[in-house]
Parts: structure tokens; C-alpha cells; sequence
């Protein structure tokens, strides 16, 4: 039987969701390619590692509690004016409309300079969209989180959600934004408080964002099921519906899952951002100790699910494709950013995720969303 539910700016759709993918333990970097490149994107000072040299330089890799741990190099003498080695890896899965991505970690990157993010991309930037999940930078003790699009996405103070809405017009430099407004969501404290968890649904009804600190997770995250149920979790940190104002579907294509540590660059090294909280200009030269003995991340695990069957061991490169079903393809799109080719390893992507059948893409326009 169908359970219609009237979309609002506060509905979400209370979908069973199954594991599709989990980045854990002693195999957590199986399934990322890495950049290897400068960071041609955001103009920081910085050179993400291909994996043969991030593993050589002991900046990505598996601790002994199986945590992953991404890092700034904090030991090389970097002269003035060069960049400083740390690592971006991507997932080789994009993700399709009814997935929802779950990311547990202990420790952010944090510091004067540093600009660390979990976040998602489309092929192309900003056709396809972006949403940023964890961001911040330099000293900031609050997340931020916020999409990207092109021009004719907007959002508004209607909107309910728990943060705290900053830009509204989701096709300018910062995006739409929401700054979260529970305690240590970011910084020294969230290190102090155990972590935290985050989890981004992406759908066709909209785009949605939730934290946790360690003692408030819900119950069938920390029991690591397989299966999950999203329909008790409340009302989300911050909220990107489908309105009139914004179709999710019109701006957003699959996401692929980014990790990244940046430095400097054009929002943490911005002079009257970086002194607003920092001394001195943005610059990574030094002996990078003690600057960056707090620019790491340590992660439980990065996991996707779907509202389609849970996946095979050995994945198809094809399936059939239905409102329920996951849908498996084989791409080899080429990422950009502020117009500039995104050079990371993309070999093997696939597409994972629910299709968007005619149904649901009227149903969401109309604000109607029918629920099997």
C-alpha cells in the first residue's frame, strides 16, 4: 500500500535505506582514487599526493585502533612559496538519487591555514552540483555545511532546520549556507567531545543534513546495521528541499565522496578571514610542527546506502534500473572546479544509486511525494 506524504520545507521522505557501501577498518582506502596534483581548485598551498607517495610519506593510512587517519605533512621544512604535501582522495562510486552518505570520525584537521572537507561533487563543476557536509577553516569551532549550483537555485529563511542560515543563493562563491549550531561540531572541541557523526540524504525531495555528537547517535548507526530507518531522526542540522525555487533534480546529478585537506587558499587564506581569527598572512612554509600537529583526520568509517537492495560482493557494471533498484553504470566523467579540470585518477567509476523514474521526478515538482 502507498503512503502519500505532502513535501514541505521540513519533510523529508522516510525511506528504508540498505548498505551499499563501507570504507572501514584495514581496507577503508579500497574504492578513492587520488588526486596527485596541486590544488588547481581552490588555489591552496598545497600538493595532494598520488597514493604511491601518501603512503610512502605516512600521510594516508590505517592506525592500529583500524581507524583511517589523512594528514599534513607537519615534518618537512617547506621553503617560501611552495606547497605543502597532504592528500584528496575521491570514491571511484557515484551516487544516485536515494542514497544517503554516513561519515564517522574522531579527529578534523584544525589550525591556523587549515581548510579540511567531507564533501561531494558532480562530473562537472558547477553543472552537477556540490554539497559540502564538514567544512571549516582556521580556528572555526562550528561546521559548516552548504551547496553549490548554477544560477537559479535559491533558498530561504522558511526553511526549517536546526542551523543557522547564512547566503541564500546557492550559484555565489560560498553557496547556499548553514552554520551548525549544536556544540563541537568542528575544532579542538569535537576532538575533545569523541567525534561526532554526520549523515547527508540525498533524494529527489531535497537535500538533507544531520550531526550527532558521540553521545547521541542513533541507536542503528553505532549497532552498525545493515539496514536503516531514517524516519525518527527529526528535524535535520540543515535542509536543501525541492521548491519552486530549487529542483534538487535540475541542479544535482550522481555524487562521488571527497575527502580533502587544504591550506591557505580562497576562503581560509582570504587576509580579513584569516586575521579574524589567525595572526600574521596565510603561509605554509616553516617546519610544519607545531603548526600542523593538529591537521589530520581519523575516521571510523565513510559508508553509502541506497533505498535499493543491497549490493552484490562482485559489483555489475549494469542493472536494470527501477524506483527501487540499484543501478550500477560505468562512467569515466571528467570533474571541474571554478573552471579548471579536476586531474584526479577517475579509472573505474561507477554509479550507484536509485534511478529517478517519471513518477517520482513529477511527484517532486509537485511537491507530492509518494512513498512504496
Amino acid at each position: 500500500m502507498a503512503l502519500s506524504l505532502a513535501a514541505s520545507p521540513t519533510a523529508t521522505p522516510a525511506h528504508a535505506y540498505n548498505i551499499a557501501r563501507d570504507y572501514s577498518g584495514p581496507s577503508f582506502f579500497d574504492g578513492w582514487d587520488y588526486y596527485g596534483f596541486w590544488d588547481n581548485l581552490t588555489l591552496s598551498n598545497v600538493w595532494w599526493l598520488n597514493q604511491t607517495e601518501a603512503t610512502a610519506e605516512h600521510l594516508a593510512y590505517v592506525n592500529d585502533a583500524g581507524r583511517a587517519i589523512l594528514r599534513v605533512d607537519n615534518t618537512t621544512n617547506v621553503p617560501e612559496g611552495q606547497n605543502r604535501n597532504t592528500v584528496r582522495i575521491t570514491t571511484k562510486d557515484y551516487f544516485d538519487y536515494g542514497s544517503l552518505w554516513v561519515f564517522d570520525a574522531t579527529h578534523l584537521p584544525y589550525g591556523c591555514s587549515v581548510w579540511p572537507a567531507f564533501w561531494t561533487k558532480g562530473p562537472t563543476w558547477p553543472d552537477n552540483g556540490e554539497i559540502d557536509i564538514v567544512e571549516g577553516i582556521n580556528l572555526m569551532t562550528n561546521n559548516q555545511m552548504a551547496i553549490h549550483t548554477t544560477d537559479g537555485c535559491t533558498t530561504d529563511k522558511s526553511i526549517v532546520e536546526t542551523g543557522n542560515i547564512g547566503s541564500m543563493d546557492c550559484s555565489t562563491g560560498s553557496g547556499c549556507t548553514v552554520r551548525e549550531t549544536k556544540d563541537n561540531s568542528f575544532g579542538a572541541g569535537f576532538a575533545q567531545a569523541g567525534g561526532g557523526v554526520w549523515a547527508t540524504q540525498f533524494d529527489v525531495a531535497g537535500i538533507y543534513m544531520w550531526f550527532w555528537n558521540r553521545a547521541d547517535v542513533p541507536q542503528e548507526l553505532t549497532s552498525n546495521a545493515s539496514s536503516i530507518d531514517i524516519s525518527s531522526w527529526g528535524t535535520p542540522s540543515a535542509s536543501f528541499p525541492t521548491t519552486d525555487n530549487c529542483n534538487i533534480t535540475k541542479f544535482f546529478t550522481p555524487q562521488q565522496i571527497v575527502i580533502d585537506i587544504a591550506l591557505c587558499g580562497d576562503w581560509a587564506g582570504v587576509q580579513s578571514i584569516y586575521q579574524s581569527s589567525c595572526d600574521g598572512t596565510c603561509n605554509v612554509a616553516g617546519p610544519g610542527s607545531p603548526a600542523y600537529d593538529n591537521a589530520w583526520f581519523e575516521i571510523n568509517y565513510v559508508r553509502a546506502y541506497t533505498t535499493g537492495p543491497p549490493l552484490p560482493s562482485a559489483t555489475p557494471t549494469s542493472t536494470s534500473a527501477s524506483s527501487t533498484s540499484v543501478a550500477t553504470v560505468i562512467t569515466t566523467a571528467t570533474a571541474q572546479h571554478t573552471g579548471t579540470t579536476d586531474t584526479g585518477n577517475t579509472n573505474g567509476a561507477h554509479r550507484i544509486g536509485s534511478s529517478v523514474c517519471a513518477l517520482a521526478l513529477v511527484a517532486s515538482v509537485l511537491g507530492v511525494l509518494v512513498l512504496s
